[in-house]
């Protein structure tokens, strides 16, 4: 009775806190140069003609003209200089935004890694400090930054993109924005000078700017927004007659396959608006005697990752992989479990130990789908 009127509590001061956290605007483009800035300016100038107090936290203007020509007549809150290898930086000061405690504030450059030594490691964190102090905050990013395209964006683009977000900080946001343009129009804006100076928009066509690169990229941000419209429709009218989904993703020590079934996993979760859990069965072979430091470090950034995409980790040692799968779909009500595409290694397992088979008798007599992620 007593656990009952806990979480009775629990669910009261949540309610509590979720309305007097800061309301949360983000908007996202396929691509520099697509005028995500711009459109937060020009929204701030329109919230303050209506007697808003709005300001500016940290804005990037890239030294683009129209840009900077906004940022005239918007208060600003000045920035934190930070001594760094000898060199002054300037950083966002969220304390000072929250001494100020602005009703909007902008904060450009979401997936921003902050100078070490700053109160947090990525601007995010310091975005999600200010809206819990009940500000409210509109931000921008791109959407190669979000976490769990990175695998994506890095075929796409051929670079690995170092500066990412959690796909849950993008999902708390009250409203996202698309801010879209044809191939044409984004191009035509890189070769009148508006997104780089001149000496580097040869390059920037030779490389990122290519049109069949920012078509994919392009199909992804309005995938993206429209996926998390749909999202935030169902959860404000819930249905009852969807079962509640739960994924379960084992992976191995294998680091790159290990790598694609989080993220399409995460994603595969975060669509479906549901929990889901990461396994990792260690067998005898990569215990702590065996498996070497670079797996090791290996599987640790793999936790960390899925940590960060929402995921709860499980581990387990065990020599029996199928038993171990199976047993905690079942402890966690899983609906659907994820592997990997298997790799040579894991080949020679299966082969040794129809581990394929097992897994697939003993999740037949189940109501548990299982998903072979490429």
């Amino acid at each position: 009775m007593d656990s009952v009127k806990d979480q009775s509590v629990q669910y009261f001061l949540d309610l509590i806190k979720k309305s007097r956290r800061g309301k949360f605007k983000v908007y996202i483009g396929m691509s520099a140069g697509v005028g995500k800035t711009y459109r937060m300016l020009q929204e701030a100038h329109s919230l303050l003609k209506n007697g808003i107090d709005v300001q500016i936290g940290f804005i990037e203007t890239h030294q683009r003209q129209e840009t900077e020509a906004l940022v005239a007549g918007l208060p600003i809150i000045a920035r934190r200089g930070i001594f760094y290898k000898g060199k002054e930086l300037e950083e966002m000061d969220v304390q000072a935004i929250l001494n100020t405690h602005p009703e909007v504030v902008i904060v450009d450059e979401l997936a921003h890694t902050n100078v070490e030594g700053s109160k947090n490691e990525k601007r995010w964190m310091d975005v999600s400090e200010i809206l819990d102090a009940g500000i409210n905050v509109i931000s921008a990013l791109n959407i190669q930054h979000l976490e769990s395209l990175n695998d994506e964006m890095k075929q796409i683009t051929g670079i690995e993109v170092q500066e990412r977000i959690p796909d849950r900080v993008l999902q708390q946001a009250d409203e996202v924005v698309n801010i879209d343009l044809t191939v044409d129009e984004l191009i035509a804006r890189l070769k009148d000078g508006k997104i780089y100076e001149a000496v580097k928009v040869e390059t920037a066509l030779r490389n990122f700017f290519q049109p069949e690169k920012i078509l994919q990229l392009r199909e992804l941000a309005l995938k993206e927004v429209a996926a998390l419209v749909e999202r935030k429709v169902e959860s404000q009218v819930p249905s009852n007659q969807h079962r509640p989904e739960r994924f379960l993703a084992c992976i191995s020590s294998n680091e790159k396959t290990a790598r694609i079934v989080i993220r399409k996993t995460a994603r595969l979760a975060s669509y479906y608006q549901s929990k889901w859990y990461l396994l990792y069965v260690q067998i005898p072979d990569e215990d702590e005697n065996h498996i070497g430091l670079a797996r090791q470090r290996h599987l640790i950034n793999n936790f960390k990752t899925a940590t960060e995409l929402g995921a709860e980790v499980v581990q387990i040692k065990s020599k029996h992989i199928t038993e171990s799968i199976v047993k905690v779909a079942e402890e966690k009500h899983i609906t659907t479990v994820c592997v990997g595409k298997p790799h040579f290694r894991l080949w020679r397992i299966i082969l040794r130990t129809n581990l394929f088979s097992q897994l697939l008798n003993k999740l037949s007599t189940s109501d548990i789908d299982l998903i072979i992620l490429s």
